[in-house]
């Protein structure tokens, strides 16, 4: 899935919408000292309470947001996995009996709980539902409100949030003219913050990919490889954090551990046109040992070769044959995302400013220098332009 087909399935997740039919919502709590589970309860989606299905999608979105490689991972199944996870999704997807869909969604809870101790209690919640794409928009002139032909895709949703202890108040009875302690037994679900959940199966522009599941991690970065591994039985991937730490231990093991700002901007500038340029198409663009050294050879980096960038991938990652995703290696290049700290200050520059930025020996020292098109204003002040290069006296008019 790509950032647009996530987007296009998060924001159908409100109330009253006629694209998003949710079926049933499937709620298991499970108690964090014995592991087991406590209660299940299963309902259509529909008699709920209006709030509370204003909670839940909320609760759902939230899964499904955050950036691609970062909190939400397009993870493929393992193959040959006894009780494989994917088999038991499918089968669940497949099934029109509620009891059936139930205990396959069972199957999984169990798998969350082997050999797994959870902090506090848990609530798992499951939605099956179909999600409706318009195949083309509709046009809004027209006096027709019927919506066009629709692709229609069949998915399953899991969301794992926490619960929290309630809060201990002092109420004041105005009836009774007194003040009262009021404390709830009841735990909180906290739905603002799911810590895991998934959604199967992924979806490419308008076909559902049954090989693969959308999981979805508490926090940037940190994945659960438990939920990873063996709740999903899914393959183990790469961040984006971890993909760019690849690409520059290869370019310092091609290049060396020094490089001018120039180049640097060369690099990122050349990756984010093979971004751009694949944009619109389904695959993510990634580059190969042979892609790098094009893209190192182009920006200005000397005495490379094929064979050099093949060699340092086996080094860097022992597979010469790995891809790095392109959008994961360049920070976002139109905002402030490159961060260039010094004793002296902090500076935020973008990739594509980085080229007006140079490390230059002045008078024996040391300094960084950063190239304006306009005066610089400090709280309010316009700064002088200062003369640092002297012409040299001529000697020959001095004899």
């Amino acid at each position: 899935m790509n950032k647009k087909d996530i987007a296009n399935i998060r924001k159908q997740f409100k109330v009253n919408n006629d694209l998003l039919k949710i079926h049933e919502i499937f709620n298991v709590y499970i108690m964090k000292e014995s592991s087991e589970i406590y209660h299940q309860q299963s309902v259509p989606f529909e008699l709920l309470e209006q709030e509370q299905k204003e909670l839940f999608l909320d609760n759902f979105k939230k899964v499904l947001s955050g950036q691609l490689d970062e909190k939400l991972f397009e993870l493929k199944f393992q193959r040959d996995v006894e009780n494989n996870s994917q088999l038991i999704l499918h089968q669940g997807l497949l099934s029109n009996d509620t009891e059936e869909w139930k205990g396959h969604m069972l199957q999984l809870v169990e798998k969350m709980l082997k050999d797994k101790q959870y902090e506090m209690d848990i609530v798992v919640t499951f939605i099956r539902g179909e999600y409706m794409k318009p195949m083309k928009r509709r046009n809004e002139e027209a006096e027709e409100s019927e919506r066009d032909t629709v692709y229609s895709h069949s998915f399953i949703l899991c969301s794992m949030n926490r619960t929290q202890d309630p809060k201990k108040e002092l109420l004041f009875d105005y009836v009774e003219k007194e003040f009262k302690y009021n404390f709830i037994v009841d735990p909180i679900i906290n739905l603002k913050k799911p810590i895991s959940g998934f959604l199967y199966p992924c979806f490419t522009d308008n076909a559902a990919d049954v090989n693969h599941v959308l999981y979805s991690a508490q926090k940037a970065y940190e994945l659960n490889y438990h939920f990873i591994e063996e709740v999903l039985n899914a393959e183990e991937t790469m961040t984006a954090q971890e993909d760019k730490i690849v690409f520059e231990e290869i370019v310092r093991n091609v290049a060396g551990d020094q490089i001018n700002t120039s180049t640097l901007s060369n690099v990122y500038e050349e990756i984010h046109r093979v971004v751009e340029e694949n944009e619109e198409e389904e695959e993510i663009p990634k580059l190969d040992y042979k892609d790098v050294e094009k893209v190192l050879k182009s920006s200005g980096v000397e005495d490379i070769d094929p064979e050099k960038v093949e060699t340092a991938f086996k080094t860097v990652i022992d597979d010469e044959s790995y891809e790095i995703k392109a959008s994961n290696i360049v920070p976002k290049y139109t905002s402030k995302s490159i961060k260039i700290k010094t004793k002296v200050a902090d500076i935020s520059i973008s990739p594509q400013d980085l080229r007006f930025v140079r490390q230059v020996q002045l008078n024996g020292k040391l300094c960084l220098m950063i190239e304006v098109e306009e005066n610089t204003v400090i709280e309010g002040f316009e700064m002088i332009p200062e003369a640092l290069f002297h012409k040299a006296k001529d000697h020959d008019n001095d004899e």
